[in-house]
């Protein structure tokens, strides 16, 4: 395991001055930007778990807000793929002109509603994302897109969150990029029982370990 030495910093991207926090470890070597779900955060307990891990392994963070309080207010929002695909675009940019990540290769995380946004994001900029990571997420809301994302995509779903399977399996069967689904055995959609979240992590991390690492 890398060291866990790392900086936190508060930061604010994009003309709504969104609220973020970055995490860069000393051993960082790529940044991976999460998209939380429907009502969540950059507080959310989760992601800033699975962020922590992920810094443990040389990986840099950035968890922001996608929506302004107000804009959260109007459930509408919360479910405009296109208008949270942007808000990462503007995540995407930011991050290219910030001296300690401009140089990283750059992987999404996103979670819910919030994978949906990251494939919107890697299908409009293929050349700025490498790799994706969905977990319990909600890519058929992005089904449009999906034939042209390129970036190589991990679908995380929990072995007892039927539903949420069944349209992971249809959404990965419309990407023509290198793709995987993995069933995490006995969770559900939050990955609340013990010890799932962790698989999570492991698999979060091969992936974008795999993919993100520079020869």
């Amino acid at each position: 395991m890398e060291s866990t030495q790392e900086t936190t910093h508060d930061i604010r991207i994009g003309a709504k001055d969104l609220e973020g926090i970055l995490r860069v470890p000393v051993t960082a070597f790529c940044l991976v930007i999460f998209a939380h779900g429907a009502g969540s955060s950059r507080l959310s307990p989760r992601n800033n778990h699975v962020a922590e891990r992920l810094g443990e392994r040389g990986i840099a963070t950035l968890l922001f807000d996608l929506l302004t309080e107000a804009e959260a207010l109007d459930r509408g929002n919360v479910f405009d793929i296109p208008l949270l695909g942007q808000r990462l675009l503007e995540a995407i940019a930011w991050s290219r002109k910030d001296i300690r990540i401009a140089e990283f290769p750059i992987g999404l995380f996103g979670s819910s509603t919030g994978a949906a946004a990251a494939l919107v994001a890697a299908a409009e900029q293929p050349d700025s994302v490498t790799a994706v990571v969905s977990r319990g997420g909600r890519p058929d809301l992005a089904a449009e897109v999906l034939p042209h994302v390129r970036a190589p995509t991990l679908l995380i779903v929990g072995g007892a969150d039927h539903g949420v399977i069944e349209l992971n399996e249809s959404a990965a069967a419309l990407l023509h990029c290198e793709n995987r689904l993995v069933l995490v055995p006995g969770a559900t959609h939050l990955f609340e029982e013990p010890g799932t979240l962790e698989q999570v992590v492991d698999h979060a991390a091969g992936w974008f370990i795999s993919h993100l690492q520079r020869s």
